[in-house]
């Protein structure tokens, strides 16, 4: 199936146990607005190519749509309809008043210049303005977008629509362009928090806790330094080249060895593994916070955890879910695990319009009670109609929609 046929079914599945009113549900199926565009820029060779851009505004029942921008030469339709009807399930599952979109441009970003991003940039803001907005539509960064580009977005919107509030109409962009602090590592800190109530939750302790990491990228590298520093063994990490097993590794020092040799492979004193074994680790928490599609009804009957915490978006098949199900395995799903993010993304937003800048601290302070409540929630509602916590989420963001259906 594809992945906007697969976001149908997890529909249907969590209404069902919802009781969700049919036309809200038929609702959901359509987004509100699909919005495609040619995006003319001069290459710096003078001549001039077309890019085709997309902007999926698929619900703003809760608020204005919320969602990354991403730039991948894959980008089509049916993936954006995709992720903006998952960003209004994970807006709603954070429980902040936003609601879910998302965009992108079919390029491959490697192929392009510095200058001929920026000019692909600001010609896709150009070309949405109408329909972008800090109350109407609030872009971020996705896959191959950056701080740098949300910068450049918001000072061509600026341009265009100037006010006092104007920088609201995206977010993930750099501390002096008025982003947030604490953005960078607002992913993992949520998941930590999670991770934390889950711990408790199963009457697991955090000292000693065996932790392996799919993914040494920024949202892994941290996880696993708030993991470490409280107390838990990282017995596994890994990145696009390969893995590294051992009893208790130090993420700084792994971190320092990727910066100079460009892999986490080679960390002196450990055993190379792949990215496949790193899944089947002997561990209590497995972290996937790399690709979508990893664990799968192939390897999800070898996987030792008690507990999957997914920072990736996506990366557990629906037959490896029913699989984990039945083993007891507790999936926190990215719909809440990985929501630190988009829920930090809405903290600058709220920021830029009041025209205030939180520190890292008030920030983290914020971010804690959302993450922790809401994952109360699925856990309460996961007992109680003894359904899995990606069921419960999906549940809990149905009833919140239709709570705020206008």
């Amino acid at each position: 199936m594809s992945a906007f046929q697969n976001a149908m079914q997890q529909l249907d599945s969590a209404a069902e146990i919802a009781g969700i009113d049919p036309a809200i549900v038929d609702a959901l199926r359509t987004p509100e607005h699909i919005r495609e565009f040619d995006i003319p820029v001069q290459m710096d060779d003078r001549t001039q190519k077309v890019f085709k851009g997309y902007r999926v505004q698929y619900n703003s029942w809760r608020g204005p749509y919320k969602g990354g921008i991403r730039y991948h030469q894959n980008v089509d339709v049916d993936e954006v309809k995709a992720l903006g009807f998952w960003m209004t399930i994970k807006t709603a599952v954070a429980n902040i008043p936003m609601g879910g979109g998302k965009g992108g441009v079919t390029v491959n970003p490697k192929e392009l210049s510095e200058g001929e991003l920026e000019r692909l940039t600001r010609g896709y803001v150009r070309a949405g303005v109408d329909f972008f907005g800090p109350e109407r539509d609030v872009p971020a960064p996705d896959v191959n977008t950056t701080p740098q580009m949300m910068a450049w977005f918001a000072d061509e919107y600026c341009a265009l629509r100037p006010g006092a509030t104007c920088r609201a109409v995206v977010t993930g962009k750099p501390v002096e362009a008025g982003g947030s602090e604490g953005r960078g590592t607002a992913t993992a800190q949520g998941g930590f928090y999670v991770l934390l109530a889950a711990l408790e939750k199963l009457g697991m302790p955090v000292t000693g806790t065996r932790v392996a990491i799919q993914g040494f990228g920024n949202a892994g590298a941290i996880m696993a330094e708030l993991c470490h520093a409280a107390g838990m063994k990282i017995v596994a990490v890994s990145d696009s080249q390969g893995g590294i097993k051992d009893g208790g590794l130090d993420p700084r020092a792994v971190l320092d060895f990727k910066k100079q040799h460009g892999t986490v492979v080679g960390f002196p004193g450990t055993q190379t593994i792949s990215n496949e074994q790193l899944l089947e680790t002997e561990c209590d928490v497995l972290v996937p916070a790399a690709l979508e599609n990893v664990i799968t009804k192939d390897n999800a009957a070898n996987i030792h955890a008690k507990i999957i915490l997914e920072l990736a978006n996506g990366p557990t098949t629906p037959e490896a879910d029913e699989m984990l199900k039945e083993r007891g395995v507790t999936v926190v799903p990215d719909v809440l695990a990985n929501a630190g993010g988009v829920t930090v993304s809405y903290f600058e937003w709220d920021q830029n319009i009041k025209e205030e800048h939180w520190t890292e601290t008030e920030v983290f302070e914020k971010l804690k009670p959302i993450m922790i409540d809401n994952f109360n929630a699925l856990w309460e509602l996961g007992v109680t109609q003894q359904v899995p916590l990606r069921t419960a989420a999906f549940v809990v963001a149905l009833k919140r929609l239709a709570e705020n259906r206008g």
